[in-house]
Parts: structure tokens; sequence; C-alpha cells
């Protein structure tokens, strides 16, 4: 059953019928904006958000990042699909753009905590971006097993004027992962400095 995600709401990261979730991913989708020409008609003009994962301590010091930059950390147990510098040009292919995957069994046990967060590149406020929308499913980038839950972005006005988000954060309890919906914008442009903010607010 998808969980339409609302800020502070935490899910287990187990299946219905029992047992952990292993492999997750966190799945960002959005287009190009759409803007009328000079002598009329439409042109489209190129989008690049950003998704990128902060991992932590049980002191909350920052361990690594996740990002276009860094697609694996050193196991691989975390890994980027890559930058997507333009988002769909041709309407929503229903794929998503930017993808990373979570191979929670595998993750190294010094990380207590693994913060998502999405940066607009180029400056665009989230709410122009159509049909923005994080997913979080069992599966993998390839397959999509089950969707538990989605956060759209495009389409709630406390995004307007954003360009920063701490989406969530994902944490072990009692040796089982969690995962808590932040949903907050920060008034941040570039990454480490997105990562500070939740650093500072929101483990």
């Amino acid at each position: 059953m998808t969980i339409s995600l609302q800020k502070g709401q935490r899910i287990s990261l187990e299946k219905e019928g029992g047992g952990k979730l292993e492999k997750v991913c966190v799945g960002v989708n959005w287009g190009a904006i759409e803007k009328k020409g000079l002598f009329g008609g439409t042109k489209k003009e190129a989008v690049d958000l950003d998704a990128s994962c902060a991992l932590f301590d049980s002191n909350n010091q920052l361990l690594d990042i996740i990002y276009y930059g860094k697609l694996q950390n050193d196991n691989k147990s975390i890994s980027h699909s890559g930058d997507d510098l333009t988002g769909d040009m041709d309407g929503d292919d229903g794929l998503d753009n930017e993808i990373i995957t979570l191979d929670l069994g595998r993750v190294p046990q010094e990380v207590t905590k693994i913060a998502v967060v999405l940066n607009s590149f180029r400056g665009h406020d989230f709410q122009t971006v159509p049909f923005a929308t994080i997913r979080v499913y069992e599966g993998t980038p390839t397959k999509v097993d089950t969707v538990f839950a989605t956060f759209n972005i495009a389409s709630d006005p406390k995004f307007a004027g954003a360009t920063s988000l701490a989406m969530a954060r994902l944490y072990r309890h009692n040796d089982t992962w969690k995962f808590a919906a932040i949903g907050e914008t920060t008034p941040d442009s570039k990454l480490e400095d997105t990562v500070k903010s939740v650093q500072q607010s929101y483990l």
C-alpha cells in the first residue's frame, strides 16, 4: 500500500508479510520547464535536480556523501544512478531521473543515519518544476517491486520559492531500519550547505 508521505511521518522498512526490506530505492522524477518563445510557440528549459544522501554516525558526525560526484560508498552498499542534467524534455515518461539505491543489510555498522536531500542545481524553484515527485520503493533501479511511499514536490505550495530540500532520513532502531519524512526546505543553494543544515536540525 503506497503512503503519501507527510512531514514527520515515520514508517518501518519491513515487508507486509514480515521480514526486512533490504533493497530500497529513493527515486526522483521531474520534467523540463515549458516556456513561451520570443516569437510565439514554446520551448523547453532544462532542469537539473540533484538527489544526494549523507551518511552519519551515532554522534551525528558526517561520514560520507553519495551524490553525482561520488556515485558509491566504499563497500558499494549505497549507489547513485548518475547526474540527470535536463529532466524529461518530452513530458513525463514515468521513470525516475535519479535514483539512490540502498542495500540496507550491507550498510556499514558505523552508519546509523542516512539523510536524503534534493537540490536545484541551477536554482529553479521546486514548485515550477513539472511533476517533481519522490518515491521510495522496494526493488532496484530497473525493477520496482513495491512502492511504499511517495512525496509530491511540485503540487505542495510549501515548496514555492525553495531550491533545497531535506527530504527524509533513514535510521537504525533496534537493528531495524526506519524511514522518517522530513519534508523541510532549507535556505541553502549548495549541497554541502544543505547537508550542514540537516546535520544541525534534522537528525
